[in-house]
C-alpha cells in the first residue's frame, strides 16, 4: 500500500530573556512540572495568537480567517459590498442560522451593550464569509445544503492549519493540519518579581516619593518549542497553495514572539538554533531530550540543550523509527543532524522538497 503521509517537524531552541511572555489567571509566568521540576511554558494557544498576527502582514487577505462571535457583522460587511441589498444583517443573520448556527444576543461586557452573534468563538475565512454574503444577497429561497457549503469550501490557510470545532453543528468542523506544543524550558526555573515605582512629572517639588507603587512577576528561560504540519492533510483543503501555507507556517513559527508584556520586557529575540525535518510515518516530538533538566552552568543553557537535543534524535531514529528523510537545520550546534543553512535557504530547500513530492504522480 502506498503511504501518502508527510510530515513536516519544526524543533526550535529559543532564549527568552526576563519576560512575561504568557501569564496565567494571577498574573504570573506560565509554569509546568515536567522531569521532577518546575518549567517555564508558554502555551500553544499563545504562540498560534502569534502567528496568527504575522500572518496578517505576509498572507493575502483572501488567505486569511477571523475568530469572533460578531460572525454577523461580518457577513454583512460582505453584504453591503456587493451592492444594494435591502436588510442586510437580517439576511445574515438568517444564512448563518440556515447553515446550523445558533444566533442570539450577546453583551459586550465592556461597553454593556448587546449584538447579535454565537455563542462561542467562530472561525471564519475570508472565502467563506464572502460565499454566505453572496448566497444572502441572492432572491431565491436557499437550502441548508447551501448554506454549509459556503461554511465548507475553501477554509483559508488559518482555519486549515489550526482547525474548527463547531457544537452547533459538527459538520462544519474543520480538522487541523498543524500541532503546536507547548513551550516549555529545558531546565528548572524559579519565578522573580521586579518592584517597580512610578513617578508624577507635574508633582510639587516638595511632594517627594512615588505616585504608584507596584510589582510583576517574571522569569527568564531557554525554550524547547515544537510543531508539526500533516502536509498530506493539508492538500486536501488548500491545494496548489499548500506549499506556500507550510513555508509561512514554518516562517511564522520561528519568528514570531507572543505579545505579552512586550512593551515592558522587550523579549523579542529569535531562535538560537532549530532543526527541521519530514518524515512519511509519523511526527515526533523530541522534548524528551530535557526530561532531565538541563544543569546550569557557566556558559548557560543553550549549548548544552543543542546538544542534549542532538543526541536525543540520534538515539531516537536509531532506536524507533530510523533518519527523517529530509532533515535542514540553523545553527552550528545542531549541524551533525542535517544541512546547515539560513532560515531563508532552508525555506527554499523545504519548498523544493515539497514540489518534488508533489510533481511526483501529481501528489504525496
Amino acid at each position: 500500500m502506498k503511504n501518502n503521509r508527510l510530515y513536516v517537524d519544526i524543533h526550535v531552541i529559543q532564549t527568552i530573556p526576563p519576560s512575561c511572555v504568557n501569564r496565567d489567571d494571577t498574573g504570573s509566568p506560565k509554569t509546568a512540572v515536567y522531569g521532577g521540576v518546575t518549567r517555564a511554558r508558554v502555551s500553544s494557544q499563545s504562540w498560534k495568537r502569534a502567528m496568527r498576527d504575522m500572518f496578517q502582514d505576509t498572507l493575502p487577505n483572501e488567505q486569511l480567517a477571523v475568530r469572533s462571535k460578531r460572525i454577523v457583522a461580518k457577513v454583512t460587511e460582505e453584504i453591503k459590498r456587493l451592492g444594494d441589498v435591502k436588510e442586510p444583517e437580517k439576511k445574515a443573520e438568517s444564512v448563518l442560522k440556515l447553515a446550523g448556527l445558533t444566533i442570539k444576543d450577546i453583551e459586550d461586557k465592556k461597553t454593556k451593550t448587546t449584538y447579535r452573534g454565537t455563542e462561542a468563538l467562530f472561525f471564519l475565512s475570508e472565502v467563506q464569509a464572502k460565499g454566505l454574503a453572496r448566497l444572502a444577497a441572492q432572491n431565491s429561497e436557499l437550502s441548508k445544503n447551501e448554506a454549509q457549503n459556503a461554511l465548507k469550501q475553501y477554509p483559508g490557510i488559518e482555519v486549515a492549519l489550526f482547525g474548527r470545532m463547531v457544537a452547533d453543528d459538527p459538520s462544519l468542523n474543520t480538522d487541523a493540519c498543524a500541532q503546536v506544543a507547548h513551550s516549555i524550558s529545558t531546565h528548572k526555573v524559579s519565578n522573580e518579581y521586579d518592584y517597580f515605582t512610578a513617578m508624577d512629572d507635574l508633582s510639587p517639588e516638595d511632594k517627594a516619593g512615588a505616585t504608584h507603587l507596584g510589582s510583576i512577576e517574571f522569569n527568564s528561560s531557554t525554550l524547547y518549542r515544537y510543531a508539526t504540519v500533516a502536509v498530506h492533510q493539508l492538500i486536501q483543503y488548500l491545494g496548489d497553495d499548500t506549499i506556500m501555507a507550510v513555508g509561512e507556517f514554518v516562517r511564522a513559527f520561528v519568528c514570531s514572539m507572543p505579545a505579552g508584556k512586550q512593551n515592558t520586557f522587550a523579549n523579542c529575540t529569535l531562535p538560537d538554533a532549530l532543526l527541521l525535518t519530514l518524515r512519511t510515518d509519523q511526527p515526533i516530538n523530541l522534548v524528551g531530550a530535557f526530561e532531565k533538566p538541563v544543569p546550569a552552568r557557566d556558559k548557560g543553557y543553550f549549548n548544552d540543550s543543542a546538544g542534549a537535543l542532538a543526541r536525543h534524535a540520534q538515539e531516537t531514529y536509531h532506536k524507533w523509527l530510523g533518519k527523517p528523510e529530509l532533515s535542514l537545520v540553523i545553527g552550528e550546534q545542531l549541524s551533525q543532524l542535517g544541512e546547515l543553512l539560513s532560515l531563508k535557504e532552508l525555506l527554499d530547500k523545504l519548498a523544493a522538497a515539497l514540489q518534488a513530492r508533489l510533481s511526483n504522480g501529481g501528489g504525496l
